[in-house]
């Protein structure tokens, strides 16, 4: 069961912190710093949620050239709350660490079902914030010039959650405020690199629009 197509997040959970005024984004009152640019989301680092310690170093590396939209193919849970988003954190990175064999979470940012952003692979958040990306395990042979963000659910044939689709909508405009990138470039599907259904065939057919939506908010 999908969530309500009406479902959204509080202004106060997706704009933590920020002022309530600029562009209008699926109902919300989007801030804007720049004449070009977007502030950042609300984003729930690995100690808030309790990640386990990489199995070795992350490597830092420069600045991506696209964004990998991905979806988890888990079950399109219907509890949006906070405590779920930090739940499919600690699955994904099980899942990555224990039987893919990862040294840590192969993405470096998480949006739950709920419209929760959440960090993933060590150290993402700073090496965001300086401009800067780490080395991830998201898109085979693509790792070194990309960045990744996990979203939770299965879109093969059901749609994504408005508070899904929004808060991506915030983070992608973060990353191409922070990378000084074409949105209309820079966000791609899984499959546009991999051999393989993800993002989903419904969230891949919504991707012209989450880039033009980012695109307004810039």
């Amino acid at each position: 069961m999908t969530a309500p197509e009406n479902f959204q997040p509080s202004r106060r959970t997706l704009l933590r912190g920020a002022a309530a005024s600029g562009v209008l984004l699926g109902g919300i009152a989007l801030p804007t710093t720049a004449a070009y640019g977007a502030p950042a989301p609300r984003c729930y680092t690995r100690s808030e949620w309790s990640a386990r310690p990489p199995k070795s170093a992350t490597s830092v590396i420069a600045k991506p050239d696209h964004i990998v939209i991905h979806h988890t193919a888990s079950p399109n849970v219907t509890d949006y709350s906070l405590a779920a988003a930090y739940k499919v954190s600690h699955w994904i990175q099980d899942l990555h660490m224990d039987k893919n064999g990862w040294i840590d979470a192969g993405q470096q940012l998480t949006i739950s079902r709920g419209g929760f952003l959440m960090e993933g692979r060590s150290k993402s958040l700073s090496a965001i914030n300086n401009g800067q990306n780490v080395l991830g395990a998201q898109t085979a042979n693509h790792n070194s010039h990309t960045i990744g963000i996990e979203h939770e659910g299965i879109y093969v044939s059901a749609n994504v959650t408005v508070a899904l689709f929004d808060m991506s909508v915030l983070t992608c405009a973060w990353l191409c405020t922070k990378y000084g990138l074409d949105p209309h470039v820079a966000i791609v599907g899984h499959r546009d690199y991999n051999a393989t259904q993800c993002p989903g065939d419904v969230f891949y057919a919504r991707l012209p629009e989450l880039r033009d939506r980012v695109a307004a908010v810039l």
